[in-house]
């Protein structure tokens, strides 16, 4: 059907452990799944698995907590140690909170790439071990393109990448999968100057691209599936040199801050 995407969630991705030639595990998981790859795929990789292979990983039981740590720790009835973690991995601490109905409460921050997210990223989930936490890549956008560089080399064709995370949303319930780390892909779709169906010239709709792959990427990722996984097939896109962070609101236009 013109116009279709196919979005397929690769399976056989092995728990991934610090070192781990992540261009040669996802490569072999591709290829047994497809043989080969189209010119204009994109794959669409959980940051987990990136994290996990360059050693974003800590031991609570490592980490001596700072006097900040502890403060926001006792107000938001946190562990003090992940307090740290989040600290570290933050610019600055926009708010803080606990409803009354909460048993732990939140910390907005600025995590240091410049992503505004609950606890700087900082997870807890699908690592394995308790007292385990991990945090983001250090340059999404450097993996990326590491990643798109090694494996264009092998199967021959132009390939996207796009590394997510899962994010809540401003104002709105639950959470999606949003790009933060791009090779190849474009951030945003500019539309301004273009026409709608009625002919009226479009003047603002600029579609945040990636951010929709990511999104959609989230209907075929299940936490406790092991599938970080996911190749479109089918998306109109032309190469661009965009980062991750490109798809970040500037300050001076940032209303709620």
């Amino acid at each position: 059907m013109d116009g279709s995407v196919s979005i397929f969630p690769i399976n056989g991705v092995p728990d991934i452990k610090t070192g781990d030639n992540l261009a040669v595990i996802i490569g072999d998981c591709l290829e047994q799944s497809f043989g080969n790859l189209i010119d204009g795929d994109v794959i669409c990789v959980a940051h987990k698995i990136f994290s996990k292979a360059e050693g974003n990983i800590y031991d609570l039981n490592e980490i001596y907590p700072s006097a900040e740590a502890k403060e926001y720790a006792e107000k938001l009835n946190k562990d003090v140690r992940k307090v740290e973690i989040i600290l570290r991995q933050s610019k600055k601490v926009i708010r803080s909170f606990k409803r009354k109905d909460q048993n732990e409460g939140v910390m907005i921050c600025e995590h240091n790439l410049g992503f505004i997210s609950a606890n700087a990223a900082v997870d807890e989930s699908n690592i394995g071990g308790n007292n385990i936490v991990i945090t983001l890549p250090n340059d999404p956008d450097k993996s990326s393109n590491n990643l798109q560089t090694t494996l264009q080399e092998r199967f021959k064709v132009r390939l996207g990448v796009v590394m997510t995370d899962t994010f809540g949303r401003p104002w709105r319930l639950g959470q999606v999968n949003v790009a933060i780390g791009l090779a190849g892909v474009p951030a945003t779709k500019k539309e301004q100057g273009n026409m709608d169906a009625w002919g009226k010239e479009l003047s603002v709709t600029e579609p945040a691209f990636a951010d929709e792959i990511s999104a959609a990427s989230g209907l075929v990722i299940k936490k406790a599936s092991k599938t970080p996984l996911v190749l479109f097939r089918g998306l109109e896109w032309g190469e661009n040199n965009s980062q991750g962070s490109d798809l970040l609101r500037k300050q001076e236009e940032d209303m709620f801050r």
